[in-house]
């Protein structure tokens, strides 16, 4: 069943998976885009906190499991942790490692994370593939 919890939490990670390479692209190649690298970037740094919070509240369907909590959970402190320090990188003035951290953090936490839950989850891919 898709609660609203679910809905937020499915709607803001498939958001921040399609404008995480947007936030990429607005930096790479001969003309720097800063505003719209700015604009992209805040946008998915929220939209990351709003996924590993929201899923927090998410309980997994997986067998293994403790408390309603299973490995996948683990990127909500690795997320959390990742983007602070990918900050105080930028802050520090340290912008390979803030890209790094978060090019990382991209792959982990919405491609793997993301195809582990539609392939792995029951109930995306009931939503998905019925």
């Amino acid at each position: 069943m898709l609660t609203p919890l679910l809905a937020v939490h499915t709607t803001v990670a498939i958001v921040a998976t399609v404008i995480g390479p947007f936030a990429i692209w607005a930096r790479l190649g001969m003309t720097k885009r800063p505003k719209l690298h700015r604009a992209f970037g805040y946008a998915w740094v929220t939209l990351m906190i709003i996924t590993a919070i929201s899923a927090i509240f998410i309980p997994s369907s997986l067998r293994l499991n403790w408390h309603g909590f299973s490995l996948i959970h683990l990127l909500v402190p690795v997320t959390m942790a990742s983007l602070f320090f990918a900050f105080h990188f930028l802050i520090k003035g340290n912008i390979k490692r803030h890209k790094r951290i978060l090019i990382i953090l991209y792959v982990q936490a919405c491609l793997i994370a993301g195809a582990f839950a539609v392939f792995q989850g029951p109930l995306m891919r009931e939503l998905l593939w019925k």
